[in-house]
């Protein structure tokens, strides 16, 4: 990973864990992750890959540990990445996937808002509070709202029905 000389000049971090039921893998995340990179969106700082069999015991693998018939293109981010989790945090992100499946766990930052976040700094503000809505609650939302104008619109063409 490339130095940072000042970690104001960081973006936000993130992760995810990113559940293979079946251990089944298409190949059509590395492309896509890939991409992010070299559009300077944002940089992996961490990416491992968990398999907890059907009894529920655990494997933890940095990239290194697997061949490249198993990881593809991730194997290019190897060198630059900077072991951010611990034991503790691997073992906490396991709990969240089902025996009988394999994950990916990746860290990354997001350099395309590091310039804000900055300017953030430097002004005098600090972050105090941050979230994601999942994209289930968005499309729950997105479904509830047009069912909702779907009833109105019937509603009001029932009432101008009977006048």
């Amino acid at each position: 990973m490339d130095e940072v000389d000042d970690v104001d000049e960081l973006g936000p971090i993130d992760w995810i864990v990113i559940e293979f039921p079946g251990s089944k893998f298409n190949g059509q995340i590395a492309p896509a992750l890939r991409d992010l990179v070299e559009r300077d969106l944002i940089r992996v700082l961490d990416l491992l890959v968990l398999k907890k069999d059907a009894d529920g015991s655990l494997e933890a693998f940095e990239l290194s540990d697997l061949d490249v018939g198993e990881i593809g293109e991730f194997q290019d981010y190897e060198s630059e990445l900077a072991m951010l989790l611990s034991e503790e945090d691997v073992t906490s992100l396991a709990a969240a996937v089902e025996p009988g499946s394999s994950a990916a766990v990746l860290v990354w930052e997001n350099t395309w808002a590091a310039p804000f976040g900055s300017a953030v700094r430097r002004s005098g503000g600090q972050l105090v509070a941050s979230g994601r809505i999942p994209i289930q609650a968005m499309l729950a939302a997105i479904e509830a709202d047009e069912k909702e104008e779907a009833e109105g619109t019937e509603q009001l063409a029932a009432t101008e029905g009977e006048n």
